[in-house]
C-alpha cells in the first residue's frame, strides 16, 4: 500500500502527520542558530609564548624551534607555520579534517607540556588554544575622551562598561583593544649606575627581593589572637626611591642614587588611535552556535544605560556590527 492510498483512506491520519511536520517545522525554525557563516571548527591549533624583552632570533632558537621539534610527533598534523617575532612566538598546527580537534589539541598540549623544561626560565608558558569560527568580534565599539588620561579611559571600560556588557546571554568574551593598565616604571641612569658599579640585574633583584608580601604568622595570647600582617608591597614612587639597591661598607646605595621611578602606563608601546586620539576597543565575541542578532539587539539595549551612568567627558561611538550583513540575508531569505 502506498502513501498515496494511505492517505486517502486514512485522512485522521494523514492530517496527523501533516501536523507532527508542521510542528517539527515551528520547533526547527526556533532552534535554528543566526549567523553569517556555518559553524565550523578548522582543524587548527595555535601556541603562543610569550618572552619579554627578546629579539626574534633569540626567541626563534630558544623557544620555536624547541617547540616545533616537540610538535613535529603529533600524529595527523598537515602543516606546521611559525612566526617568531619581538618577544612572542606563534606556532600554527593544521591537521587533517579526519582528525578530532579535541584529541589533536590534547596531544598538543601534551608535547608543549614536556617541552616547557627546554624554554628559557624566565618565558612565560606556552598558551595552547584550538582555533573558533567563533572568536571574530560581532560588535566593535571604542570609548574615548579629550580631557581624561588613557589609563581613565582604560578604568571606565574596564570596571563600567566590561562588566554590564559580558553578562549578556550568548556572549563569551569581552576583549579590550588598546587598554593601558597602572604600573610603576623605573628609569635607571647609565653615568649614576656606573659611577655606584650597580647593574641592571641588582635593581631587579632588590625589587623582587623587598617588594614582596610575606606570611607573618599570628600572635597567640591567654584569651586573644591576632593575625600579623607584613606591608611589604612599595605603591608609591617614594618608597621605591628609597629601595635598597645594593649595600657597600656601611653605606645604602638607594635607587634615587642611580635613577628613579615614577607611575605611568604597563606598555606604551602599544594602543589605539583615531586622527591621532587615543581610545579603548571593548570587542563581542559570541559563543558558538548562538544568535547573534539577539546578542546585538541586548548588547545595544544595555548602551543606552551605559550612555546614561557614563560621565560626560567620555564619548562611546560603534566602530562596526557585523549582525548589519546576517540581518540583510536573514531578510533576503
Amino acid at each position: 500500500m502506498t502513501l498515496a492510498e494511505v492517505a486517502i483512506r486514512r485522512p485522521v491520519l494523514a492530517i496527523v502527520l501533516s501536523i507532527v511536520l508542521v510542528l517539527f517545522g515551528v520547533v526547527g525554525f526556533g532552534l535554528l542558530g543566526v549567523r553569517e557563516y556555518p559553524a565550523v571548527d578548522p582543524p587548527i591549533v595555535t601556541v603562543t609564548t610569550t618572552y619579554a624583552g627578546a629579539n626574534p632570533d633569540v626567541v626563534s632558537a630558544q623557544i620555536t624551534e624547541p617547540l616545533e621539534q616537540a610538535l613535529s610527533g603529533v600524529a595527523g598534523i598537515r602543516t606546521i607555520s611559525s612566526t617568531s617575532s619581538e618577544g612572542s612566538s606563534a606556532i600554527r598546527v593544521e591537521f587533517a579534517l579526519s582528525v578530532d580537534l579535541e584529541t589533536a589539541a590534547n596531544d598538543v598540549r601534551d608535547k608543549v607540556s614536556g617541552a616547557v623544561r627546554r624554554l628559557p626560565a624566565d618565558a612565560d608558558p606556552p598558551v595552547v588554544e584550538k582555533s573558533d569560527a567563533d572568536s571574530d568580534p560581532i560588535v566593535f565599539m571604542t570609548v574615548s575622551s579629550q580631557e581624561k588620561s588613557i589609563l581613565e579611559i582604560s578604568n571606565i571600560a574596564d570596571t563600567l562598561i566590561k562588566e554590564r556588557v559580558q553578562t549578556i546571554p550568548g556572549v563569551s568574551t569581552v576583549r579590550i583593544f588598546g587598554e593601558q593598565r597602572y604600573a610603576m616604571r623605573v628609569w635607571l641612569d647609565a653615568d649614576k649606575m656606573a659611577r655606584e658599579r650597580v647593574t641592571p640585574a641588582d635593581v631587579q633583584r632588590a625589587i623582587g627581593a623587598q617588594n614582596v608580601d610575606l606570611p607573618s604568622g599570628r600572635i597567640e595570647g591567654q584569651s586573644v589572637e591576632l593575625t600579623v600582617r607584613t606591608s611589604g608591597r612599595l605603591t608609591t614612587p617614594e618608597e621605591f626611591d628609597r629601595l635598597t639597591v645594593r649595600t657597600e661598607g656601611d653605606r645604602a646605595i638607594q635607587l634615587r642614587d642611580v635613577g628613579h621611578a615614577e607611575l605611568g602606563t604597563l606598555n606604551d608601546r602599544v594602543g589605539l588611535r583615531e586622527r591621532g586620539r587615543q581610545m579603548i576597543g571593548v570587542a563581542i565575541i559570541p559563543q558558538p552556535n548562538t544568535n547573534a542578532i539577539a546578542i546585538a539587539d541586548e548588547f545595544y539595549r544595555r548602551l543606552e544605560e551605559i550612555k546614561v551612568q557614563l560621565p560626560p567627558e567620555y564619548q562611546v561611538e560603534i566602530g562596526y556590527d557585523f549582525t548589519k550583513y546576517v540581518r540583510r540575508s536573514v531578510e533576503e531569505v
